[in-house]
């Protein structure tokens, strides 16, 4: 109950008498919170409507098209079960299409969902350069699995070709997030929306004739999961039930195909304009490129490319790279039904996050947008405790330099500054004691699991703090939206 208490309170500012009804409550947030909420909500309102405005006349050319779409579905709430939550407001712009909420990075590291009560156990990812990951499979030679969409790598793409849209089918019926109940739920709010002709142009006059029960409506407007004994609320026909289907994969390849556009996944950063000859780092940012590339060992799995690669800046792996626990994230104290009698966590406070592990051993207890092929079910017990190796492109995107970005899975980490002296001290620093005022300086917490944990790269890097300046220096080149004029 403590543990419970201290979550709600750092999300809220609430009171321990206040702890019942904060269970209740819609917005169990603290007021500059609230406000952040609120701007973001009114910054995807813009844009959905800048958007929409060129509906009216879209590009001729099909490919552009489909990115038009694709944006239109990222920024619109109406595929939410409560309409207040588009997948945008985890993957906003300003901050290279990851988590938009200062006060929420800073705190929590999790976002809310539609259901605004219920948090998943992690940090959004972002969607910059996901399009770029292969479709997961086995590398025989290195022993592992490689690609795929999500921390966990269950976004597999195995299905549809794509890791991105395969990603983009988990949060619409996500209990913790989007919070519809059947898939069919966002084709039938996809087709009262005014891109409903473009999406037919595209995909075909078939997208949404469907025949739709009466009490659609009624059903989509209740928050997932669905009863076990029945998966399926919305009751449709076979037939309907396989356009529905299809439907929602071409919605989800729409969302992939904006995520790879130019707008989204740029290739501007400083670095890229450094390769390119137009421009310079600083003396200090070339000490941090050579110690990615070198003392540093960052390149080692955030790799910068090679013969015919693209600079993505991760080798598409998992790792464990010993982050501790977050004990801010709301997701803790989802162990006890909520208001609707749903229990997100089961574990309750005993949780660990075991990772692609854990995806491989059981599926993801929320969403699962790829099925597990049971011939990696071996990887278990070499795959718990890790997590996708993210890219570093646009890992210190931000509105302001005050803007609080977290990182790591969990969000655990408050700055760049933050994590790469975990990198270099993890193993060096003694274990923080309970509210240690040297937690994340002086000492560090326990990893959450110490299972499959890299030892051979993280943990002792012997980097002066000058040096760590420097590779957060060079990591701040990463940001897209560069501009050659703008070297001083």
């Amino acid at each position: 109950m403590r543990l419970l208490i201290l979550v709600v309170c750092a999300i809220g500012g609430l009171s321990a008498a206040g702890l019942l009804s904060a269970r209740e409550s819609p917005a169990p947030f603290s007021p500059a919170t609230l406000r952040e909420i609120a701007r973001v909500e009114a910054e995807i309102d813009a844009i959905e409507t800048e958007t929409l405005a060129r509906v009216a006349a879209p590009p001729d050319n099909q490919v552009q098209q489909i990115e038009l779409l694709g944006k239109l579905l990222l920024f619109d709430k109406d595929l939410s079960v409560n309409r207040n939550e588009a997948c945008a407001f985890c993957h906003m712009p300003e901050t290279g299409f990851t988590g938009p909420i200062s006060e929420l990075n800073r705190t929590t590291g999790a976002y809310p969902g539609s259901v605004r009560t219920r948090f998943s156990e992690r940090k959004p990812q972002t969607h910059t350069y996901a399009p770029l990951s292969p479709v997961l499979h086995y590398n025989e030679g290195q022993g592992d699995l490689v690609g795929g969409n999500f921390w966990d790598m269950r976004a597999t793409g195995r299905r549809l070709g794509n890791p991105a849209a395969e990603q983009a089918e988990g949060p619409p019926t996500n209990p913790v997030e989007m919070g519809l109940a059947d898939i069919a739920c966002a084709v039938y709010r996809a087709s009262q929306r005014p891109y409903r002709t473009l999406f037919e142009s595209v995909w075909g006059a078939q997208a949404f004739a469907i025949g739709w029960p009466d009490n659609t409506e009624e059903i989509c407007n209740q928050p997932g999961p669905p009863s076990a004994d029945d998966p399926r609320p919305v009751r449709l026909s076979a037939a309907d039930r396989g356009r529905a289907a299809a439907t929602f994969d071409q919605m989800a390849q729409s969302i992939a195909g904006y995520e790879a556009s130019h707008e989204v996944t740029a290739f501007s950063s400083k670095y890229d304009a450094v390769l390119a000859g137009k421009s310079q780092f600083t003396p200090q940012e070339q000490q941090g490129y050579d110690l990615f590339r070198g003392k540093a060992k960052c390149n080692q799995c955030h790799r910068d490319g090679g013969p015919g690669e693209d600079p993505l800046f991760t080798d598409f792996t998992a790792s464990n790279i010993g982050t501790p626990a977050n004990p801010q994230l709301p997701y803790y104290a989802e162990g006890e039904p909520d208001a609707r009698g749903y229990v997100a966590n089961k574990s309750g406070a005993s949780f660990i996050d075991f990772g692609v592990g854990g995806f491989l051993a059981n599926g993801h207890p929320l969403s699962q947008p790829s099925a597990v092929d049971t011939r990696w079910r071996l990887l278990v017990g070499q795959t718990r405790g890790r997590f996708q190796v993210p890219t570093l492109r646009n890992v210190d995107k931000r509105p302001s330099p005050d803007f609080v970005k977290a990182y790591g899975h969990n969000g655990y980490f408050k700055s760049l500054k933050q994590i790469v002296h975990f990198y270099n001290t993890r193993d060096v620093l003694p274990r923080c004691a309970e509210h240690d005022p040297g937690e994340g300086t002086s000492c560090w917490p326990a990893p959450e699991t110490t299972e499959n944990m890299n030892t051979s790269k993280v943990g002792n890097l012997a980097l002066s703090e000058e040096e760590e300046e420097a590779l957060v220096s060079f990591l701040q080149t990463l940001t897209d939206g560069f501009a050659p004029a703008e070297q001083k």
